[in-house]
C-alpha cells in the first residue's frame, strides 16, 4: 500500500488489544497512519497504542495542508473532516474503508486534554437540555 499523502511505501504494524489483534499501516516517509474502519477507535482506548504514532508532528502539520487525498484501498477522493470531539484535529476519511491521520494526529486524538473532555461534557449537557 502506498501513502495517500506522500506516495511512499506504507509498513504494516500490529498491536494486540483486549478486542484482538489490530493491524495499521504507517508511512515509512511522512509517518502518517492508515486505519481501517473502526481501528482508530479501538486503539484510542488501548493504553499500549501510543507508540504507533512515532512520526514527526512537524512533518504531519506540513502534510495536513494536503487535503487532495485518495483512499489507498479504493482510490476515491477522501473527505477531510475535523474530529467531532477535538475540532482542532483534521484527518481524511473514506466512509467505506477507513481514515488517514498525519504524524502526530493519532497521539493528539488518543490523549484528550482536560479542556477537551470538559467541553465534550458541556456540549452533551447542552444537547440534552436542547440549548
Amino acid at each position: 500500500m502506498d501513502c495517500p499523502k506522500c506516495n511512499a511505501q506504507m509498513q504494516e504494524h500490529s498491536i494486540t488489544t483486549l478486542q484482538g489483534k489490530v493491524e495499521i499501516d504507517r508511512c515509512t516517509e511522512c509517518g502518517g497512519i492508515w486505519f481501517d474502519n473502526g481501528e482508530a477507535e479501538i486503539l484510542k482506548g488501548d493504553w499500549m497504542s501510543d507508540f504507533l504514532d512515532s512520526g514527526d508532528p512537524d512533518i504531519g502539520k506540513a502534510q495536513n495542508l494536503n487535503t487532495d487525498v485518495n483512499c489507498p484501498s479504493c482510490g476515491s477522493k477522501m473527505e477531510t473532516i475535523n474530529d467531532p470531539d477535538q475540532q482542532h484535529i483534521q484527518y481524511e476519511v473514506c466512509a467505506d474503508h477507513g481514515m488517514f491521520m498525519d504524524a502526530g494526529e493519532f497521539s493528539d486524538y488518543k490523549n484528550e486534554n482536560l479542556v477537551e473532555t470538559m467541553a465534550k461534557f458541556v456540549n452533551k449537557a447542552k444537547a440534552k437540555l436542547n440549548l
